[in-house]
């Protein structure tokens, strides 16, 4: 069965930095585009950036400058450096991927998300 487990979250102060980190583990045969995105409290989950195996980066207006999205393939890894960080930023940030795998006993390409780790960033 696939996972993916994310790590780095935590409390930090305006203007301060954190990583994130994601692996997806399980039996997976590939693993296609890989995300971050965000769930401020009572807002929509929105999108922060996401790779491609390539490397090909797309980010948020609002973090572009600020956030560095990249991605250990041999690894099934995806990082997000967040420096500069706003108070508005705080919420939970999930992990997801487009992984090729075994489920419901046959070979096929899903979305898969994280659990979620809680970002503070206090004023």
């Amino acid at each position: 069965q696939v996972q993916l487990g994310e790590s780095g979250g935590g409390l930090v102060q305006a203007g301060g930095s954190l990583r994130l980190s994601c692996a997806a583990s399980g039996r997976l045969f590939s693993v296609n585009s890989m995300g971050w995105y965000r769930q401020a409290p009572g807002k929509q989950r929105e999108l922060v950036a996401y790779i491609t195996p390539g490397g090909s980066t797309t980010y948020a207006d609002s973090v572009k400058g600020r956030f560095t999205i990249s991605r250990d393939n041999a690894k099934n890894t995806v990082y997000l450096q967040m420096n500069s960080l706003k108070p508005e930023e705080t919420g939970v940030y999930y992990c997801s991927a487009n992984i090729f795998a075994i489920r419901d006993g046959r070979p096929s390409r899903n979305d898969y998300w994280g659990q979620g780790t809680q970002v503070t960033v206090s004023s």
